[in-house]
Order: C-alpha cells, then sequence, then structure tokens
C-alpha cells in the first residue's frame, strides 16, 4: 500500500500559549505550515486549548530542519 502524499508531523517546540503563538507566526512567516497542540486537552490547534498547559508545535516532517533551525537562532536572539 502506497501512501502517496501522506504527511508526518513532528515536534520542534514546546512552551507556554504566547511563546508557542510567537513561534507558529514565525514559522509561517517563513513558508512552513505549523499546528499548534495542547498537550492538556490533546486537541489541535483548539481556541480553547493551553489554558495553563504545554502547547506543542508540529510541522511536516519534511520541513522538520528548517523548523528547528529557525526556532533555535530565535532562542539565541533572545
Amino acid at each position: 500500500m502506497e501512501t502517496k502524499g501522506k504527511s508526518n508531523y513532528v515536534e520542534v517546540f514546546g512552551g507556554s500559549p504566547w511563546e508557542a503563538e510567537v513561534v507558529k507566526g514565525l514559522l509561517e512567516a517563513n513558508n512552513i505550515k505549523a499546528f499548534l497542540r495542547d498537550e492538556t486537552m490533546g486537541s489541535i490547534t483548539s481556541p480553547y486549548a493551553g489554558l495553563g498547559g504545554e502547547m506543542k508545535i508540529l510541522v511536516d516532517e519534511a520541513d522538520y530542519g528548517k523548523a528547528v533551525q529557525l526556532v533555535n537562532e530565535k532562542s539565541k536572539s533572545e
């Protein structure tokens, strides 16, 4: 069975809801599609997610290397 076109998502960042939103914006500004996942509720992109829990940022594994580089560069500049 061929899985052509199927995406696998991997975590590139974990932090507070506001940090995750900033990182998601950074990735999307660099043409990397990013998703939020709330570790407490286990949902993806829910507007009510992350009300006190840690948020994770997921990207397609094909974009992982570039995404990690952007996140690391942001961390160094802070």
